[in-house]
């Protein structure tokens, strides 16, 4: 007969979400069980320094951030363990979900913490500059290229959005579109042709980049299989990825409604799914912020509706 493992507080994913739920739920006695998932501490551990996570003055290795939460969380009695949820039965309560080992939880309570991943060109470079000089995140890794030449690539609104706040910052930023045109709403395009230090490059990819330590440049080709095909370098500090992020929502989306794109859709204000006792914490249902500190935010909501609700049941 099949085992099955019987838990309070499930935690799907790690991450700054993933690991302040695990201190919460910790913390109010639910004996929760985390899987850390395939990349242990989120896409933090991808980061070389934070800067604007509060507690941290002179800032903080990202992994070492991650490490710090990790150790919080089992300093309070969390049960975290290697491997990732692969299949999940949230028909009906208790939640029955499967690990890549093949053993089953029964979970009284579910967080969902598996966060979204960064779309990448697929270039080789990106992974030998990754934390030198390439980057996913505006917001978190801009303020490292100030007074500097950087190029985020990307077509539609948050391509925009990224080269704007990323003109307030740098002195000079290319915005590299594949495409005769911009994605983005109208309003957007607007701003960015406003901009006297953002320079959009129409039709231009990607080929790779140099430098020695850190990025120093990127290869381009103009008109890509055209007559007029050109090869073209730009010398730029910082390389930013703006083509979106793919929800790691998979596993429940046959349970849980989730926007076109696959992020889970919660009730306003709160991370509460439109299933009793299941939760969607941090990035796989935030589309708009990505930023540590509102996943932090949003795993401590979780955490302490994941108790109310088990203390309504009697569980």
């Amino acid at each position: 007969m099949e085992k099955i493992e019987k838990v309070r507080c499930l935690i799907v994913g790690s991450g700054p979400a993933g690991y302040t739920a695990a201190i919460y739920a910790a913390r109010a006695n639910l004996k929760p069980v985390e899987y850390a998932g395939i990349q242990p501490g989120g896409q933090l551990t991808q980061t070389t320094e934070v800067e604007n996570f509060p507690g941290y003055p002179n800032g903080v290795d990202g992994n070492q951030m991650m490490m710090d939460m990790r150790e919080q969380a089992e300093r309070f009695g969390c049960d975290i363990r290697d491997g990732e949820i692969v299949k999940a039965d949230l028909s009906k309560s208790p939640y029955q979900l499967t690990t890549d080992e093949g053993n089953i939880i029964e979970a009284e309570t579910v967080i969902i913490a598996t966060g979204a991943s960064a779309k990448y060109l697929g270039l080789p470079d990106e992974k030998k500059y990754n934390g030198k000089g390439v980057s996913a995140c505006a917001t978190c890794d801009g303020f490292f290229y100030r007074k500097k030449t950087v190029a985020v690539v990307g077509g539609g609104d948050t391509a925009c959005e990224d080269a704007l706040y990323l003109s307030g910052l740098a002195n000079k930023v290319y915005l590299i579109v594949r495409k005769t045109f911009l994605r983005a709403s109208k309003v957007m395009q607007q701003r960015v042709a406003d901009k006297e230090n953002i320079e959009i490059l129409f039709e231009h990819n990607t080929l790779g980049l140099f430098g020695e330590d850190g990025v120093e440049g990127a290869h381009l080709i103009k008109r890509k299989g055209e007559a007029d095909e050109k090869l073209v370098d730009i010398a730029i500090d910082g390389f930013f990825l703006a083509i979106g992020h793919k929800p790691n929502s998979d596993v429940f989306k046959e349970w849980l409604e989730t926007d076109k794109i696959g992020y889970i859709k919660t009730i306003a204000g709160t991370p509460k799914t439109k299933i009793p006792g299941i939760y969607a914490a941090g990035d796989i249902a935030d589309p708009h912020y990505r930023q540590a500190i509102t996943a932090a935010g949003s795993g401590c909501k979780a955490a302490i509706e994941a108790d109310r609700y088990l203390s309504e049941i009697g569980k």
